[in-house]
């Protein structure tokens, strides 16, 4: 059976004109007619690429590779100048900072313009009108026009309308990086909670993490062509090929810069206790992380730094050589790194990602895809830890004073009472199991 489909591009272009006017002094001078020169730019260009019902979607990619255009191509606020695109279902577009807001409207007045655009009714709007104030925490600014707001509030009063129509298409483009992080965060579990009302979501962010935690699949962008569709991890790394190729540094939307060009990861290995590779590990046994890199230009010195994740993007661990010096690698220098851990973890699926840093931390150097491996002996424990909880029954003396016995309501017998043991180690228990 062939899953619906939410969004599809076919062939999909946009080309826009840009003008040259060179009007020289001297043409000027003696009334000579400036020259006017076209330049026909194709921001995109022949994309093909299709989003299933209920998917999650990132697209990722440099500053001016067609992102937006192509956010702008399926919100409908384009047309493209070749191929198709379409999209089924009500969309919910959060592509830039204010668009749709009427200026001297007030935020109330706002919402109810956006929702009647979005597809909702008025007595739809009423019924949802305090969540989406209350979403977008503009307090008492909801009756002040919103040409008095700073862009954080346009963004978050935007995003709580785009958030609570109940779009089958939403589509965001980079403007929660304008929110603080609270927000951000909220903003996220919304997205989350929409996608498991069966939406689709399509995002673009420069903050790669978020791109791995929240999407299904992953569109890079470069130069307005699709360069690569594949999950988060290796449409991450070809990323980072097409930086370290243009030697570019990026900054994303938390500051942090990519260097490429300076160091490679060529290998991540999850290692057991016999020392060999593994993707299977038991609970609680020894377990090893080894990098394997290349210095393609001399670095004083670096930080090797780890990530576990759980199998929905949790972060469950994370650790550092912050804090002891590495040490510095030579151009063309091949060098390693071991983390020795336990394998504290509950039974399931995990992943670890590798991640190369200056010894200053806000720049990294080198990423590697995730390497998968599954942990299994302890079926029984939840949670993103395993604490090795010990169960042991307790012998008691005697039975516990009776209610009528226990004095007044709401008393607590005391270990003495109960005759209770003392410290762990002396009481007088059995294991249980």
């Amino acid at each position: 059976m062939t899953t619906p489909l939410a969004v599809e591009l076919a062939g999909a272009g946009k080309r826009f004109t840009k003008y040259l006017d060179t009007p020289m002094l001297v043409n000027t001078a003696l009334r000579f007619r400036p020259q006017t020169r076209r330049q026909r730019l194709w921001a995109v260009r022949d994309v093909d690429f299709a989003v299933a019902d209920g998917e999650s979607v990132g697209v990722i990619g440099r500053n001016g590779s067609g992102k937006s255009t192509l956010m702008s191509m399926i919100a409908g606020i384009t047309a493209p100048t070749e191929g198709s695109v379409r999209v089924w279902g009500r969309v919910a577009p959060l592509i830039a900072v204010g668009v749709g807001f009427h200026r001297e409207l007030t935020g109330r007045e706002n919402v109810y313009v956006n929702g009647a655009i979005l597809g909702l009714t008025r007595r739809q709007i009423d019924q949802r009108l305090d969540t989406i104030i209350d979403f977008a925490e503009i307090g008492d600014f909801v009756d002040t026009p919103v040409k008095f707001y700073s862009s954080g509030m346009f963004v978050r009063l935007g995003f709580a309308v785009a958030a609570h129509c109940d779009p089958d298409v939403l589509i965001v483009d980079e403007v929660l990086a304008v929110g603080d992080l609270a927000f951000q965060v909220k903003c996220y579990e919304r997205m989350t909670e929409i996608r498991r009302q069966g939406a689709t979501v399509v995002m673009v962010s420069h903050h790669l993490g978020a791109v791995r935690r929240m999407c299904d699949r992953v569109l890079v962008l470069d130069g307005g062509r699709a360069r690569h569709v594949g999950p988060p991890e290796e449409a991450i790394a070809a990323y980072h090929d097409i930086l370290s190729a243009s030697q570019q540094v990026e900054v994303d939307d938390a500051g942090l810069r990519f260097e490429p060009g300076v160091v490679t990861i060529d290998a991540v290995d999850v290692v057991g206790p016999d020392g060999t590779r593994t993707g299977h590990l038991e609970a609680g046994a020894p377990m090893a992380v080894w990098v394997r890199g290349t210095a393609l230009r001399g670095v004083d010195d670096l930080v090797v730094a780890l990530t576990i994740l759980a199998a929905d993007g949790t972060v469950v661990y994370g650790d550092s050589t912050a804090g002891q010096r590495f040490g510095s690698v030579e151009t063309g220098e091949a060098f390693g790194c071991t983390a020795e851990l336990r394998c504290a973890l509950p039974t399931g699926s995990y992943s670890v990602v590798a991640r190369i840093d200056r010894a200053d931390l806000r720049t990294t150097l080198a990423t590697h895809p995730q390497q998968a491996f599954f942990v299994t002996g302890r079926h029984t424990v939840t949670g993103a830890a395993d604490l090795g909880s010990r169960f042991r029954r307790q012998q008691l003396s005697r039975h516990l004073p009776s209610a009528a016995g226990a004095g007044a309501p709401g008393h607590l017998p005391s270990a003495a009472d109960a005759g209770a043991p003392g410290p762990l180690e002396a009481a007088t228990s059995e294991q249980v199991g």
